[in-house]
């Protein structure tokens, strides 16, 4: 039954662990991490919605987490600002088609509550309602940081890349 399931949804949720990781490493590791969290799961799965949620809740969870390890990591408590760590794993290079580098950086600086919820709307296509169930935050939530994060893409990309 798993097969099917990474056949049928592997591809879209590969893309939005690139969107999420700063680097192909770490989007293979969350790929896998997520699949391994949907195997230990499966059976708490409710089969009368849809699938593609459910498996992106446990994407961007399970991404939150990884970040949250980070933070706490003792290699970044040297930095001055959670910022600073931010720009540091922000850095990192990552395969991006050359049209979109600045938007893709830019997208990578945002805070890690604007970064999914233009990631999820976005980058994978979910509705307002979607978006807000996966995050665990209401529509309204949703639509204040997508407006936040349209603001600082735009301030950001105006001003241009050093």
């Amino acid at each position: 039954m798993i097969d099917q399931y990474i056949r049928q949804y592997g591809r879209r949720l590969y893309g939005l662990c690139l969107y999420l990781c700063t680097s192909p490493a770490d989007a293979d590791d969350l790929y896998q991490e997520t699949w391994l969290k949907v195997l230990q799961n499966l059976e708490k799965y409710d089969s009368e919605k849809e699938f593609e949620p459910w498996l992106t809740k446990i994407c961007v969870n399970t991404w939150r987490n990884v970040l949250r390890k980070l933070r706490r990591s003792p290699i970044f408590d040297h930095f001055s600002s959670g910022e600073e760590k931010e720009r540091l794993l922000a850095s990192v290079p990552d395969r991006e088609q050359k049209d979109y580098s600045d938007l893709y950086r830019a997208v990578r600086e945002l805070p890690e509550k604007l970064r999914a919820a233009v990631v999820l709307y976005y980058f994978e296509d979910m509705d307002i309602r979607a978006t807000a169930e996966i995050l665990g935050i209401p529509e309204g939530t949703v639509k204040s940081r997508l407006n936040r994060a349209k603001k600082q893409l735009k301030g950001v990309l105006a001003d241009g890349w050093e």
